[in-house]
């Protein structure tokens, strides 16, 4: 049986001598995962589609449960987001993160949507980093069912309180005290920046604006929300900070 699909390679993995297997996110039959024959030899017609990152339509064969590569042709390689490393590794991470909340045979049009809309911020748009990666974050955590709710705050009602509990996934007032688990500071821009992120069309999730340091702010708060909520951490979140620091 075939199936033509169009993913996005999440991970490889030598498979032989020759031959790799990819993890592949897709849109209708979530994360699949497909041998691609041959693709460790030199001059493989496959190389850039099964580029980790590449976004193409396979052409795949299934026998016996396994899918093996037919035919592949690349949609969208990202080539300027290859020329950066620390912009690849923080696409390598959301990668990491896709694959973490996908499942077979479960549709992942969100999710798929969203890791394209981030690679593509990167790598065409030259958005911040640090708004790009707090995007990403934050609609992660609601795709895997962890939606913080941001209308007030739980205790005493205040539309802008100046604090988000990152254990409970809600917002407090400094003053009102007394609750368990981890509260990071938030301004009202940040406040403003996060209600937006979750509940706007995802063809418009960057059309906000806030300074470089309450970006960086942002990205520190969705960070520890969505570890927190995965209880994960992740090799290339750690490889993309210390790029930073370098």
């Amino acid at each position: 049986m075939y199936l033509k699909i169009q993913g996005l390679v999440l991970r490889r993995t030598e498979y032989n001598d020759h031959d790799v297997l990819l993890t592949i996110l897709t849109r209708n039959h979530g994360k699949l995962t497909a041998k691609a024959r041959g693709l460790r030899r030199k001059n493989s017609p496959l190389t850039a589609q099964c580029q980790l990152l590449a976004f193409s339509e396979f052409t795949l064969f299934e026998y016996r449960g396994m899918y093996t590569i037919n035919e592949a042709s690349s949609i969208e390689l990202f080539h300027d987001l290859r020329r950066d490393l620390t912009r690849l590794s923080l696409g390598t991470y959301f990668a990491q993160v896709s694959e973490l909340l996908s499942q077979e045979d479960m549709p992942t049009p969100d999710l798929q949507s969203l890791v394209l809309n981030c690679l593509f911020a990167l790598s065409k748009l030259g958005q911040p980093e640090a708004k790009v990666k707090a995007v990403f974050e934050l609609r992660a955590a609601c795709i895997a069912g962890f939606y913080p709710d941001l209308s007030m705050c739980h205790m005493c009602a205040n539309q802008f309180p100046d604090r988000f509990n990152i254990s409970e996934g809600c917002l407090e007032c400094a003053s009102c005290g007394g609750s368990d688990g981890i509260r990071m500071p938030i301004t009202p821009g940040m406040l403003a920046a996060m209600r937006y992120i979750i509940d706007c069309d995802g063809n418009r999730i960057f059309s906000f604006q806030l300074p470089d340091d309450a970006l960086e702010q942002l990205s520190q708060v969705t960070e520890t929300y969505l570890t927190k909520q995965l209880e994960h951490g992740f090799s290339t979140l750690d490889f993309y900070k210390s790029l930073l620091f370098t």
